[in-house]
């Protein structure tokens, strides 16, 4: 509401144009309908920021792309992709011993983008659902033995899929498991959750502000992708 206000007072304010810097989009995993007249939440924000009177929206890693196409102005979706291979070359000793895994069949293209730009291996891990961010089993496709395992995803809400995912790298011989994250959420009871699990790192971007939970957790990283969204800017 804070945001649509601000764009609201600054076209009132005869403002030539109004661009909205979100790094972390809200509602965007409800992006379609997964159920009989359930809401399509990220097409409605869309519309509220539009109406508003944004001229043009930047964005990182968006959940689904497709989102881009529920807005009627120029949409930039950033990636960190460049700012996690730069993170796995630098502060994962003997990274190049590693293996790339995604949590699930989704994050599958993010995961092999990355695996080949570092020429690692790729895995993947297969989870059911019994109820929305809630996972019943997984299973694990690749071979992970006697390496380290580096988990990608976009997004770690209650990070419990982290937790079963690592549970199962460990279980399959993996030495130490990292999972690095677009979005860091973190919501309800994810820290102890962290605290409690195979994880010998949780990497996260800023895009979402969690400082005050590193107080409290030692496995929680972050990287700083400020400057990505600046050179953004600057080139639009």
């Amino acid at each position: 509401m804070e945001l649509l206000i601000m764009i609201n007072a600054c076209k009132t304010a005869s403002a030539r144009r109004v661009t909205a810097v979100i790094p972390c989009f809200p509602y965007a995993r409800q992006d379609k309908k997964d159920k009989s007249r359930a809401p399509i939440s990220a097409k409605l924000i869309a519309n509220m920021i539009t109406v508003a009177g944004a001229d043009h929206v930047i964005t990182i890693d968006l959940h689904a792309s497709q989102i881009q196409g529920f807005f009627n102005v120029p949409v930039d979706n950033l990636y960190c992709e460049p700012a996690m291979l730069s993170y796995i070359k630098i502060h994962i000793p003997d990274w190049k011993n590693s293996i790339i895994v995604s949590p699930d069949a989704g994050g599958a293209k993010r995961a092999t983008s990355i695996a080949d730009r570092l020429n690692l291996d790729f895995a993947l891990i297969h989870k059911e659902r019994k109820k929305a961010n809630e996972v019943s089993r997984m299973v694990l496709v690749g071979d992970v033995n006697g390496k380290i395992a580096i988990l990608v995803d976009d997004m770690a809400d209650t990070c419990g899929t982290l937790k079963m995912a690592a549970e199962t790298l460990i279980d399959n011989g993996a030495i130490k498991v990292y999972a690095i994250v677009a979005h860091g959420i973190l919501s309800g009871g994810a820290i102890d959750v962290i605290n409690d699990s195979y994880l010998e790192k949780l990497v996260v971007t800023n895009t979402v502000p969690h400082d005050d939970k590193k107080h409290i957790c030692s496995k929680l990283d972050t990287i700083d992708i400020s400057s990505t969204l600046a050179e953004g800017k600057m080139f639009t």
